[in-house]
Order: C-alpha cells, then sequence, then structure tokens
C-alpha cells in the first residue's frame, strides 16, 4: 500500500503542470473566437497570428504527456540523486520506442502495424519523441518510467570493480536499461494491440454507464483524498486513454472551438464530460466554511473567520481543497464521508441538466476554460451550474451546521483550549521555533522558513535515521519511516500552524503542509540526504 500512494503522488507532479497550459488555452479559445473578438480575430490579422503562437505554446504539454510524465514520475519515486533518474528514465523511453520503432518496420505484417501510411493515418501508431511508435499513451510512459526508476533505486549505486567503475552511476543503469527496454519493447509489439481493444471497451462502458458511473466517479475522488489514492481515478481519465485516447482535458480543448460556435447542447457534443469535481471545490467549499463559523461561539469567529477566509479562497479559486477538507477530517471523519457523497450528489445532478466540460480546478479554471470561452452560446447552462451550485450551498451549509452542533464535534474555535485556534503568523512561528528548541536543545534558525520547516517535521518524524523516503503530492509530504513509534503526534505538527494536520498508516505518514509542500520537500531531502 505504501508503494501505490507513493506511486499515486508521484503522478501529480507533472499534472500540476498541465494547470497553467490549460488557462493559456482557454484564453487563446476567448481571443481567437471571432464570435467575441470580431473582424480582430480573422485569420490573417496580427492579433491572429500572434495568439495563434500563444496557443501553439498551450499545446506544449498536451501534445507531449508521455514524455512529461516519463521525466516527471522519478521526481518523486527516485529515492536518490533524482536527476540522474530522470535523464535514465528519458533515455529508456527513447530506446524503448526506438526498439518498437525498427520492430515494426522489419516485421510489419507481423504486427500488423504499417509505417508507410504515415502514423497519423494509422489508429494506433504515433510520434513521440520524432519517433514513429505504438501509441501506448501516458500507460506505457508510466509503465516504463517506474521500471528505470527502480532499476535506478537498485543498481545506481552499486560498487563495480575498478576496472568497470566508468560503468558505475548512471552508466550502469542506463546499461542495464538498454537490455531491459529491448524486451519491454518486444512484449509491447506482441500484446499492446490487445491492450488497446481493451482500452476501447472499458471506454464504451465509462461513456454508457450513465448517472450511475458519474456518482460513483466523484463519490471515489473525493472519498479517497486522505488515502492519497483519488490520483488513480481522475488522473487516467482526465490526461489518459480511460474515456478518449487523447484524456478528457485534451479532447475538450482541441474541441472547444467547435462547442463554443455551436448552439447544440454542449451535453450532446461532449457527452463524457463528467469532470465536474470543481464543483465541489468551489460550492461545497463555502459552504462548509459558513457552517463552521456559524457553530464557532461568537468570541471565537474573528479569529476562525481568519483561518477560514484563506482556506476557502484557496479551494474556491485555485481548487486546492485539503487545507480546508482536513480541518474536519481528522476531527470528524463521517463528516468528510458525507462531503463525498454530497459531492458526488451535486455532480450528478449537474450533469443530468446538461452541465458538462472541464470543471476540474477552482472558479480560475471555471472562468477561464469554460465560462469565457463558451458564455456566447452556452452562457444559459452556466447560470443553471451556479444555482444548482448555490443551492448544494445551502444544503452543505445546513447539514453540517446541525451535525455539528448536534454532536458537538469540537472544530476550531469550538475547543475549549485557545491555542488551538490561534492563528498562524511570522511572530507565532518564530515563537514555534524558540519553544522547539528549548524542547530539543537544538538551535533550528537557518533564515530560509522552508527549511526551517523541513527541520521541524524531521525532529518529529524522528530523526535522519528513521527517514526510509519522501516524496509529495500537491499539498502534503509523504514519508515512509523506519519505526512509526518515533514519529510524534498530530498536535506537534499542527502546533502554532507549523502543519495542517497528520495522518499515519502504519509506516506510511503524511504531514499536510499546503501549497509549499514541494520547496519543504526539496530542502528536507537536502538535510536527509545531502542533495
Amino acid at each position: 500500500m505504501n508503494v501505490i500512494k507513493r506511486f499515486g503522488s508521484a503522478m501529480i507532479v507533472p499534472v500540476l503542470t498541465f494547470a497553467f497550459f490549460g488557462i493559456v488555452l482557454g484564453l487563446s479559445t476567448v481571443f481567437l473566437n471571432t464570435a467575441i473578438m470580431g473582424s480582430l480575430a480573422e485569420k490573417g490579422t496580427i492579433w491572429f497570428k500572434v495568439w495563434s503562437v500563444i496557443e501553439a505554446g498551450g499545446w506544449t504539454v498536451f501534445d507531449h504527456m508521455e514524455l512529461i510524465f516519463v521525466v516527471g514520475l522519478p521526481i518523486s519515486l527516485a529515492k536518490k540523486a533524482s536527476a540522474h533518474a530522470t535523464l535514465a528514465a528519458l533515455l529508456g523511453y527513447l530506446m524503448f520506442n526506438t526498439f518498437i520503432n525498427i520492430i515494426l518496420k522489419e516485421w510489419p505484417h507481423t504486427f500488423g502495424a504499417n509505417f508507410e501510411k504515415g502514423v497519423n493515418n494509422v489508429t494506433g501508431l504515433k510520434e513521440i519523441g520524432g519517433i514513429a511508435t505504438l501509441d501506448t499513451n501516458i500507460l506505457g510512459a508510466i509503465i516504463i518510467a517506474s521500471i528505470i526508476t527502480w532499476i535506478h533505486n537498485r543498481y545506481y549505486s552499486k560498487k563495480l570493480p575498478e576496472m568497470l567503475g566508468v560503468f558505475q552511476g548512471l552508466t550502469y543503469v542506463v546499461t542495464i536499461s538498454f537490455f531491459v527496454m529491448l524486451v519491454a519493447a518486444i512484449i509491447t509489439c506482441i500484446v499492446w494491440p490487445t491492450i488497446q481493444d481493451g482500452i476501447s471497451s472499458l471506454q464504451g462502458f465509462i461513456i454508457g454507464s450513465g448517472y450511475i458511473g458519474v456518482w460513483l466517479y466523484h463519490f471515489l475522488e473525493r472519498v479517497l483524498i486522505p488515502t492519497g489514492l483519488h490520483h488513480f481515478i481522475w488522473t487516467p481519465i482526465e490526461v489518459g486513454p480511460v474515456v478518449v485516447n487523447q484524456g478528457l482535458k485534451a479532447d475538450w480543448f482541441q474541441h472547444v472551438n467547435e462547442f463554443a460556435k455551436s448552439t447544440k447542447p454542449l451535453k450532446d457534443q461532449f457527452p463524457y464530460g463528467f469532470m465536474l469535481q470543481g464543483n465541489a471545490k468551489v460550492f461545497s467549499s463555502i459552504g462548509i466554511a459558513l457552517a463552521m463559523y456559524f457553530t464557532t461561539p461568537e468570541e471565537n469567529r474573528k479569529k476562525v473567520a481568519a483561518l477560514l477566509i484563506p482556506a476557502t479562497l484557496t479551494a474556491a479559486f485555485a481548487g486546492i481543497t485539503e487545507p480546508l477538507e482536513f480541518t474536519f477530517l481528522f476531527i470528524a471523519p463521517y463528516l468528510f464521508v458525507l462531503h463525498a457523497v454530497l459531492a458526488a450528489t451535486m455532480a450528478t445532478v449537474m450533469y443530468s441538466f446538461g452541465v458538462v466540460g472541464h470543471f476540474g480546478g477552482g472558479l480560475i479554471d471555471f472562468v477561464a476554460t469554460n465560462w469565457i470561452p463558451l458564455a456566447s452560446n452556452h452562457w444559459s447552462l452556466y447560470v443553471v451550474q451556479i444555482i444548482i451550485g448555490l443551492l448544494f450551498t445551502g444544503i452543505y451549509f445546513v447539514v453540517f451546521r446541525y451535525l455539528i452542533l448536534k454532536f458537538d464535534i469540537p472544530l476550531p474555535g469550538r475547543e475549549k483550549k485557545e491555542e488551538n485556534i490561534k492563528l498562524y503568523n511570522k511572530n507565532d512561528y518564530q515563537e514555534s521555533k524558540k519553544t522547539s528548541d528549548e524542547r530539543n536543545n537544538k538551535k533550528i534558525s537557518s533564515g530560509n522558513e522552508f527549511e526551517d520547516m523541513a527541520q521541524y517535521y524531521l525532529q518529529g518524524l524522528g530523526g535522519k535515521e528513521n527517514i526510509k523516503d519522501v516524496t509529495n503530492c500537491a499539498t502534503r509530504l509523504r514519508l515512509t519511516v523506519n519505526d512509526e513509534r518515533k514519529v510524534e503526534d498530530s498536535d506537534y505538527f499542527t502546533e502554532n500552524r507549523m502543519a495542517h494536520g497528520l495522518v499515519k498508516s502504519g509506516k506510511s505518514i503524511q504531514v499536510i503542509v499546503g501549497l509549499s509542500v514541494a520547496q519543504v520537500r526539496e530542502e528536507f531531502e537536502h538535510i536527509v540526504y545531502g542533495e
């Protein structure tokens, strides 16, 4: 399970880059739409040429997703020398596709692939990194990156005889990978056509599953967040071939101009556009925050508001909900399950009213990639979306408020200890370092906030010798420790808002850091591994 969680969190590294490029494509769609911009956006104008260049840049990650995943996964999966692991994975993937290319050229009738027609004219073929090969999509990239990273973790530090010393490290990993990739390429040529048929069948099943499939997808996407396994739910659908070959996100941007110009119902044009989890990030977050605020004693409301406002804005605008969700997850897990049920129900209701599109993030994503590009012909649909969303905001508020009061749930501000709602600011942070120094007889003051946080976490995790491996997802530092008994309890990590919380599952530990987790992890690895 620790390996699965680590792998799931690794997938988020390349995916996080997609948000910016999605916004670029959304804006490009708006500024190249003649219905919005008029003659300014007509083909041949300077405006058209400039935005065409920008749009082409926006397609970078979508046109090269395989390479992005091959390079991105080792950053988290490698246990040491991640930069070398990244280069090894890239070289291995290029070798893999080169072997496939020559095998298919030499035995075209055996494997049923003919490059003479051109890769763009044959289903199942694609050019990756300038190499004509089988279109194994990100699935192939993930498998190859994982294999190469495993080889790297196992053999990178192996000491070879003095006369072979030149082959140590990266060269040794690449040498082994050469032969492994040859075998992998042969196996792929044999089995991939069958896998492609299976993917096609899966696509038909998911598209035809209707409202039950929509509800189940959104329920699992939310309820699995504490385990980190939710990445396995949405990533293969959003950027993988599970529903459409290029992933729903790329498919949406590829056709959004067509959708914008057509008056045909959007659900008829994009029937599998059920990526609506962003609605839960926007509308439910507001309802939950209001319920928490109005169940707080009046004398503590200002402090709680200062805690809730930034967390809610982060969720609603950026789509990062974990700081808010984990606030009540640790105290009342059943509220989180209820949240997953309501979020799935809201998405299903919206889908039944014809609301489809790419609503994976927060309001920034809503506006840039949906509302503005399609407003001219589909504005009424977005009015329906907002009305349903606000209705569910009210449902969240009423239900959560009732349960918090009914069961006297000790959320922040409702606890007896005032320090639990003390706001985290720079003075508090400096004071927390002083307290930690006195308790551990160690001085922790580097002048680097991220390094100081990493030092603080490391002490609470039992020191360097207790760290087996470390990675991160969007907001959490994920670790495997040698002895879980050496890890401090959640209060240590949440003291003075040093972290949002702690999740312990045996030797698998998650520190809820927030949006600065990538910087903290970098400093953490530098301290532990000296890299």
